[in-house]
């Protein structure tokens, strides 16, 4: 078994996994479930990003992924920001 095909292994197990938590982000039922969920397809998409680059031994895949990463994150701040705004002191 060749290293091309373990990548496209890790690949495979990983849009697989990214299905799940698409369905935690539609089926919630908190919205702390669907940050989570969210957060987990965004750090899923960033792995195939890097897997897909590697396998193809291209750089500018990997510069792709960085600023995927930064507005995943940026994102992921903002709506928690927004979320513990909206529901007010504790």
């Amino acid at each position: 078994m060749g290293m091309t095909a373990v990548i496209d292994a890790m690949i495979y197990f990983f849009v697989a996994t990214t299905v799940v938590g698409i369905i935690r982000v539609l089926i919630g039922p908190t919205t702390a479930d669907r940050m989570t969920g969210l957060n987990l397809v965004s750090a899923q998409i960033l792995a195939v990003l890097v897997l897909y680059a590697v396998r193809e031994g291209r750089v500018a895949y990997l510069d792709v992924a960085l600023v995927y990463d930064i507005f995943g994150f940026i994102g992921i701040l903002a709506m928690a920001r927004y979320f513990t705004k909206r529901a007010g002191p504790a």
